[in-house]
């Protein structure tokens, strides 16, 4: 039987796997927290073996807080269940440490699929991302071929952005400088060829819309 914690500061979505994994014999959730200071806290009380997480957990920072957790907990195997669009944040998120990634758009079957490959030792990205992926590896100038060429933090700060935060709000969300923001701007529109902000923005949106 393998052991469950859920990170998400969503009731319905604890709730929701709880409930999807109640009479799984060899799924077992442990325990459940909404913020990264009790996750740490939980993980080293209980050493789950999965971690199915929410990557806007608050007092957690983002993708590269997963590096941190198999840092000190290496052999812990983590699913992102995250709102982000999965093209954004996928690769940067095993690259980091996870062995899954699913957006919160998923069906309930999909996520219990999810849970049980990763809780297995597999790697989980669906087909659908996994055929972009593939489909704009073969060409430099593709769209999805341009944000993988991104940084994990370049992808936060350009999230951020999309969503209409200010870089004094992304400094603080990140936890870095407002001048160190506007370099990581500078570096987003000279590797996505876009001149000006709003056409950064649209790029993002439109890898979020290519999703469906």
């Amino acid at each position: 039987m393998s052991t469950i914690l859920i990170a998400d500061h969503h009731p319905i979505t604890r709730e929701g796997i709880k409930s999807l994994l109640a009479d799984q014999n060899e799924l077992n959730v442990i325990g459940n927290v909404t913020n990264g200071k009790d996750l740490i806290k939980s993980l080293r009380a209980h050493s789950p073996e999965v971690l199915v997480i929410e990557i806007d957990l608050p007092e957690i920072n983002g993708i590269t807080a997963l590096r941190t957790i198999k840092t000190e907990f290496p052999r812990i195997r983590i699913l992102v269940f995250s709102c982000h669009p999965e093209e954004m944040y996928a690769l940067s998120a095993i690259k980091a440490g996870a062995s899954g990634y699913l957006s919160k758009t998923a069906s309930t079957q999909s996520l219990y699929n999810a849970i049980q490959q990763v809780a297995r030792g597999g790697i989980y990205l669906n087909k659908n991302i996994t055929d972009k992926i593939n489909s704009g590896a073969t060409n430099g100038n593709g769209l999805i071929a341009k944000f993988k060429k991104l940084s994990t933090r370049e992808m936060e700060v350009l999230n951020l952005l999309s969503n209409g935060k200010r870089n004094k709000d992304i400094a603080e969300a990140l936890d870095i400088n407002e001048k160190t923001v506007s370099t990581y701007k500078t570096r987003l529109l000279k590797k996505l060829k876009v001149d000006n902000l709003a056409d950064l923005i649209n790029q993002s949106r439109l890898l979020q819309l290519r999703i469906t």
